[in-house]
């Protein structure tokens, strides 16, 4: 045997060291167990067991690889939860917004064509005062009313009601002594609102106290208690007793 084939048997003869660590400390995944590989022949000191210097997945430092990347794992989860608790409130909030603003054009849509319907109310009515409001005509007068009465018009503005200037307007005013306060003593146009929403004022004639009137009560019957009794029959009057003697 030549040195060299001595020297090329010495490094086939050195240690063999072999990884039996479970888990793959680069792809992280579990590997599939292998069978021992015996030692090569001729070399009785090497052993199976002498191959590995630690027992299968105890390695530390995969240990840590493991832990750190576990807690890599806990925080991308916890933001993507908050990115996603986020964004449902923003929808939720969005979904509110849209339902109100859809509800309030539907309402406006409907306080605009009632309000253009106001005048055709005007004539219904006034034709039901003058008795004209017969027939066919009839029948159209009051599903027009019973339409408009479905989507929440209703009118106001009675004789009698105190003058209210946020749902009244003046076309007339006079002093009359039979009221305390501005009254509304004849209504010239009913008015119509929706809810809380006045779409037109009632359109009245306004009385307020006439305090001449008063004045002029007051006198009159200060007047009558001050009067002396007129002679009966030739006698004096009563009086004093001073005078009469």
């Amino acid at each position: 045997m030549s040195s060299s084939d001595g020297e090329h048997e010495g490094e086939r003869r050195g240690p063999t060291v072999r990884d039996r660590r479970r888990i793959d400390p680069e792809t992280f995944h579990v590997r599939e167990p292998q069978d021992a590989t015996p030692a090569p022949a001729g070399d009785p000191g090497v052993t199976t067991s002498d191959t590995t210097s630690t027992p299968a997945g105890q390695d530390p430092s995969s240990g840590e690889e493991k832990d750190t990347r576990v807690s890599e794992l806990e925080t991308a989860l916890a933001e993507r939860t908050a990115d996603l608790q986020r964004l449902q409130a923003e929808y939720v909030n969005y979904k509110r917004r849209v339902d109100r603003d859809r509800d309030v054009s539907r309402k406006t849509a409907v306080e605009s064509v009632l309000k253009d319907l106001l005048p055709v109310l005007d004539d219904i009515r006034s034709a039901g005062e003058h008795g004209e409001l017969t027939g066919a005509f009839k029948a159209v007068g009051d599903e027009v009313v019973r339409v408009t009465a479905k989507h929440g018009l209703e009118s106001f503005g009675e004789k009698g009601d105190t003058f209210d200037p946020h749902i009244h307007e003046a076309l007339l005013h006079s002093l009359s002594g039979e009221v305390s306060g501005p009254t509304c003593v004849e209504i010239l146009q009913p008015g119509y609102r929706v809810g809380e929403r006045v779409l037109r004022p009632a359109r009245v004639a306004v009385a307020e106290p006439d305090p001449d009137a008063h004045s002029n009560g007051a006198q009159e019957t200060s007047t009558e208690q001050v009067t002396d009794p007129e002679p009966v029959d030739g006698q004096p009057a009563e009086g004093n007793p001073g005078e009469q003697a």
